[in-house]
């Protein structure tokens, strides 16, 4: 029987959060536990917990941000299979037994995703193709942007030891980091069925947060470089994407007058090309 730990969380969301937990609760397959870390809230997250939700194991922090919220979730969790739940997001009522289902039927995988529907500002929305979801070794697609929602995850604890937690430097694009250092070394499963409830468009959204997100993404791009981890075609896809995105985030800081930050980039972009220039002869000398 496996044993499944939820990790949800929170700040400042206890409207949102209550809608979450409710919907772990009524999964049809339950799980072991829950763990709720609360990032700092100063609203009635506490309360919430203690009055409607209390088998779900609670946890405060000072604010650091999500990403050192889910690493906390994952230390305490007793579980061997991690479901992550953001507090704005809402599963479906057999995520888990459909995801477990799947898992047993390739007891080879260590990660298994799913397909989710879209509501932005209350509404259900198509998601770009662009967006669209796949499973196998995905790493090339998981380039452009983030392709699997934290909410859509059951991942197996052995490989998170393996490629490292939630990077705590990145205030966003944290899952699109670890999905990248992921991707490069595993193939995901994919359940190709809305297993969750996406919802987007508020206010308190990181997304929202924070002007040029691609800087982050750059930064996540890298530092998996950087790592030696990737195979040489893999390396030549994420050079590529990486001038792209150098690119993209120049342009943008040009126009705000953001001046004082396009310098390191042009420094990074020219040991870029000078590395994909150096990696492309590589590839055609063994092609010769």
């Amino acid at each position: 029987m496996k044993k499944i730990s939820v990790i949800i969380p929170t700040h400042n969301r206890a409207v949102e959060l209550k809608r979450a937990l409710t919907s772990v609760y009524a999964q049809s397959r339950l799980p072991d536990e829950v763990i709720v870390i609360d990032d700092g809230s100063s609203d009635e997250t506490a309360q919430l917990l203690a009055g409607h939700f209390p088998a779900a194991r609670y946890f405060y922090q000072p604010n650091k941000g999500v990403s050192a919220a889910r690493n906390l979730g994952i230390k305490e969790a007793l579980g061997e299979w991690l479901a992550f739940l953001d507090s704005d997001d809402e599963w479906l009522p057999d995520k888990l037994r459909c995801q477990l289902r799947y898992l047993q039927d390739n007891p080879s995988h260590r990660i298994v995703h799913s397909d989710e529907t879209w509501v932005r500002c209350g509404r259900r929305v198509n998601p770009k193709h662009r967006h669209a979801k796949s499973g196998g070794m995905i790493f090339r697609k998981c380039l452009p942007l983030c392709v699997i929602s934290p909410s859509a995850v059951m991942v197996h604890r052995s490989l998170l030891e393996h490629v490292g937690l939630f990077d705590e430097s990145l205030p966003v694009c944290e899952d699109y980091d670890l999905w990248l250092r992921v991707c490069a070394r595993y193939p995901v499963l994919y359940v190709d069925t809305p297993l969750i409830i996406k919802y987007g468009g508020h206010a308190d959204q990181l997304s929202q947060k924070y002007w040029g997100m691609d800087r982050f993404r750059i930064q996540a791009l890298d530092k998996i470089l950087r790592s030696g981890i990737l195979s040489h075609h893999d390396q030549l896809a994420a050079m590529d994407m990486l001038l792209e995105k150098i690119d993209i985030y120049v342009n943008g800081a040009r126009k705000r007058g953001k001046h004082n930050e396009i310098a390191q980039y042009e420094d990074l972009r020219q040991y870029c090309s000078s590395m994909h220039s150096a990696a492309v002869a590589h590839t055609d000398r063994l092609v010769s």
